[in-house]
């Protein structure tokens, strides 16, 4: 072989030799493109960030279907609002969100926090927020005092799962929850709460006016009352009937209910029951413990229960505390409205009315109390609304919020040809109470009507409002004819 020839061969085989140390590093090391993606893949992803969906009573928001933890955005408006208390009752209210409880808010365990407070322009005080549901100092009240036309943010990890109460922790810390500021938030654990048909948000608070239940006009705070623990209303949902009439919450025969239900107080432990339902399931005081067949379960001052059930067969179901004075007297009483087909085996309805007349009965009387001072109506339309009053806290608990009466038991006051028939007659029930069996729309009614201790300011009111209400005759019922009335009743 020639040397220029021997040269060439050794110099290509140097180049494959090269080459080949090349190939060989390179398959051993990343490219840039794959050591980019490597590094992508061992990185944390980055948190999802969500806007919180925040609902007004008796809403709730849609359960969380995600798997993963998200940085959620909640953003509340502290707003001083002139609402309704009661028909002719007004209030200025302290409000998270503009309405009495706050808005619910509902989160998932892990999730990272980002809250926004801002308190309106046009509110006179200072405010901040205590949530339950924080680990941190002042449950975050530490980093939320707010002035009118401010806004503050801090951040906080939902460590525990469960449904907690929030509310404003500026002093006199008292006063602003007995104003109205608070509501709940709910942590659902990671895996969910099980599914139900309904959801519903229902919160008891108790108010102190200066003026008793149902005196009419806008009343003010009074802090003797909030330190007696004497409240003048206590109510579901910031008023009473916000759950009755048209606002009643409703189901199906056959759906199972979630009741997420909240007791901002300030004063006052709840005995939540609903008349006529057991409990299948309590979260107790809105835990991880579940108690089960459960009558009424007690709902601390700042604290929240989970209830659910099964409606079985259709009626209304009254929702009440069970300390029950203050259900038919002071307003903490809703409806749930249940429709669908009976089942006569879980419950008959009436099967048999007769005749019961033990030697010695009497038409009982309503005990003698100090009369509280007396609106004087000075038109129909004023009649109208102060009758409404009375007729919650006198005639309601018997007759219903509808008038529809409780079959076999109560008669109905909607259409009632008794009642339409002779006015006169129904004022002298209504003064001197009633015994023994009448007929109503056809129906045997064999009940006691007690005597009510009202004043015939007050009867000329409660009986305007029922001649004017359910399909009745109408009319307007002075004083002066209940007078004549009472005089002359016989039955």
């Amino acid at each position: 072989m020639k040397t220029s020839t021997l040269t060439k061969v050794v110099q290509l085989l140097a180049i494959g030799i090269y080459s080949i140390g090349i190939l060989s590093s390179c398959s051993s090391q990343t490219t840039p493109a794959e050591a980019a993606t490597q590094t992508n893949e061992a990185a944390p992803k980055e948190m999802p960030t969500i806007m919180a969906e925040l609902t007004d009573a008796p809403n709730v928001p849609a359960p969380i279907t995600r798997k993963h933890a998200a940085k959620v955005v909640v953003k509340l408006e502290v707003t001083e609002v002139v609402k309704k208390m009661a028909d002719g009752v007004n209030y200025t209210f302290w409000t998270f969100g503009g309405s009495v409880p706050g808005k619910f808010i509902r989160i998932r365990q892990n999730d990272e926090v980002e809250f926004h407070l801002m308190n309106h322009p046009d509110s006179k005080n200072p405010h901040n927020i205590d949530l339950h549901a924080v680990s941190g100092p002042g449950g975050g009240a530490a980093s939320t005092f707010t002035a009118p036309g401010q806004e503050t943010v801090f951040s906080f990890k939902a460590l525990n799962p469960g449904l907690y109460v929030y509310h404003c922790a500026t002093a006199p810390v008292g006063m602003h929850i007995a104003n109205g500021m608070y509501g709940l938030i709910l942590v659902e654990p990671e895996a969910g709460l099980p599914k139900v048909d309904k959801e519903y948000y229902v919160m008891q608070g108790d108010f102190y006016t200066k003026g008793d239940f149902g005196v009419p006009g806008l009343q003010p705070f009074d802090m003797q009352k909030a330190l007696d623990e004497n409240p003048s209303y206590v109510v579901f949902n910031g008023s009473v009937g916000a759950l009755t009439g048209d606002n009643a919450l409703t189901a199906k025969v056959g759906e199972n209910i979630r009741l997420f239900v909240g007791n901002g107080g300030p004063n006052l432990i709840s005995s939540f029951h609903v008349i006529g339902e057991i409990f299948d399931k309590v979260y107790a005081e809105g835990g991880s413990t579940i108690n089960e067949n459960i009558q009424t379960t007690l709902v601390p001052a700042g604290g929240a229960a989970i209830t659910e059930f099964k409606a079985d067969v259709p009626g209304n179901y009254v929702l009440v505390d069970h300390s029950i004075f203050r259900a038919f007297n002071k307003g903490a009483l809703g409806m749930l409205k249940v429709e669908g087909n009976e089942d006569k085996k879980i419950y008959s309805g009436q099967i048999v009315q007769k005749i019961y007349q033990p030697e010695g009965s009497t038409v009982q009387e309503m005990p003698k109390s100090k009369a509280p001072a007396v609106a004087l109506a000075s038109n129909k339309d004023m009649r109208l609304e102060l009758g409404k009053t009375l007729y919650a806290q006198n005639c309601q608990a018997c007759h219903q919020a509808e008038g529809q009466g409780i079959k076999g038991a109560f008669p109905p006051l909607a259409k009632s040809d008794y009642l339409n028939a002779d006015v006169n007659r129904a004022i002298g029930v209504v003064a001197h109470g009633l015994e023994g069996q009448i007929k109503v729309n056809g129906e045997l009614y064999n009940s006691t009507m007690p005597k009510l201790k009202l004043s015939d300011e007050e009867i000329a009111n409660v009986m305007t409002y029922v001649l004017n209400t359910w399909g009745n005759k109408g009319g307007e019922i002075t004083p002066a004819q209940v007078g004549k009335a009472k005089a002359n009743f016989k039955h």
